[in-house]
C-alpha cells in the first residue's frame, strides 16, 4: 500500500554535503505534511525537518537550521533534504516521514520509510 523509500546516504567527510530523496507511492503527496527524522545508535528517534504539503512552510531543528534545506516536487511524489556542512554528530540513519496535513512539526506521523544510514567522519 503505502511505500516511503528514501536513498542518497552514505559516507561523507565533515564539511561535506548530502542529497537524500524519499519517493512515495500508494499516497497523494500533495494531501499530507511531509518529513524528515534521524535515529542514532543507543538513542531516540529526533525530529529533523518537516515542509507543508504545498511546499510554502517548512521547520527545522535547532541543531539543524541554517545547514539543512527540504523541499518537495509534489508531481514526482519525492521529498528531498539537502545537507550541508555536515558534522560527526549528524551521523545517523535518516528516516522519511509522512503526516496530516495540519501537523506541520510532524507530532503524530503516519507513515514512515524504512531509513538510510549517513555516516560523517572528522
Amino acid at each position: 500500500q503505502v511505500q516511503l523509500v528514501e536513498s542518497g546516504g552514505g559516507l561523507v567527510q565533515a564539511g561535506g554535503s548530502l542529497r537524500l530523496s524519499c519517493v512515495a507511492s500508494g499516497l497523494t503527496l500533495s494531501s499530507y505534511t511531509m518529513g524528515w527524522f534521524r535515529q542514532a545508535p543507543g538513542k531516540g528517534r529526533e525530529f529533523v525537518a518537516a515542509i507543508s504539503w504545498s511546499g510554502d512552510r517548512t521547520v527545522y531543528a535547532d541543531s539543524v537550521k541554517g545547514r539543512f534545506t527540504t523541499s518537495r516536487d509534489n508531481a514526482k511524489n519525492t521529498v528531498y533534504l539537502q545537507m550541508n556542512s555536515l558534522k560527526p554528530e549528524d551521523t545517523a540513519a535518516y528516516f522519511c516521514a509522512a503526516g496530516h496535513r495540519q501537523d506541520l512539526v510532524l507530532a503524530r506521523p503516519y507513515h514512515w520509510g524504512q531509513g538510510t544510514q549517513v555516516t560523517v567522519s572528522s
